[in-house]
């Protein structure tokens, strides 16, 4: 007795989704349930093997992926995630904290699920790592001066963000004090 073959709809969804799917037909003797030579004749066989968390990640992704709804909740679920990270990334660039950090972090959570995020936080990284190069290159003192700065830019910013967030001027009191003592 032969058998038709796997159903065509399956074999699109496992070959969409990267697997080799074998389509021979014969008997369901010691051929497999599709036909097919070898032990797993028929099955859905993944090209690669992952190992670790990145691996146990991808597979529970693509699980998630596998059913239409599970497709939309994912999505749902990144765009939200990652848009509450972005939010508090954006809300804390002109606050102490790491501002930008939590933006492309809020990226990368978007990268997940979105074409476009991917492209972008690649052209992120791509330029930290020219900036990062470029500084690394410098001599000492044109790096001590960048590193001078950074903590200039980043006083100035906690200072705006304490005056005018909290009514806090630290400069008036430190001058005060100075006057004062």
């Amino acid at each position: 007795m032969t058998t038709a073959g796997p159903p065509k709809g399956a074999v699109r969804a496992a070959e969409s989704r990267g697997y080799e799917v074998s389509t021979e037909r014969g008997s369901r003797g010691s051929r497999g349930a599709w036909g097919g030579t070898g032990p797993r004749a028929g099955t859905a066989v993944p090209p690669r093997r992952r190992t670790g968390w990145r691996g146990r990640v991808h597979t529970t992704l693509d699980l998630i992926r596998s059913n239409p709804t599970g497709r939309v909740t994912l999505k749902i679920f990144i765009a939200i995630a990652g848009a509450i990270v972005v939010t508090v990334g954006i809300a804390l660039i002109p606050l102490p904290g790491p501002g930008w950090l939590l933006v492309i972090a809020g990226l990368g959570i978007w990268a997940v699920e979105y074409h476009w995020a991917r492209r972008l936080l690649g052209f992120t990284r791509r330029h930290v790592q020219a900036w990062t190069r470029w500084v690394t290159s410098r001599s000492l003192p044109v790096r001590f001066g960048l590193g001078a700065v950074g903590l200039v830019f980043v006083a100035v910013v906690v200072w705006l963000s304490l005056k005018y967030s909290l009514g806090i001027d630290l400069v008036a009191r430190v001058l005060h004090y100075l006057a004062t003592h």
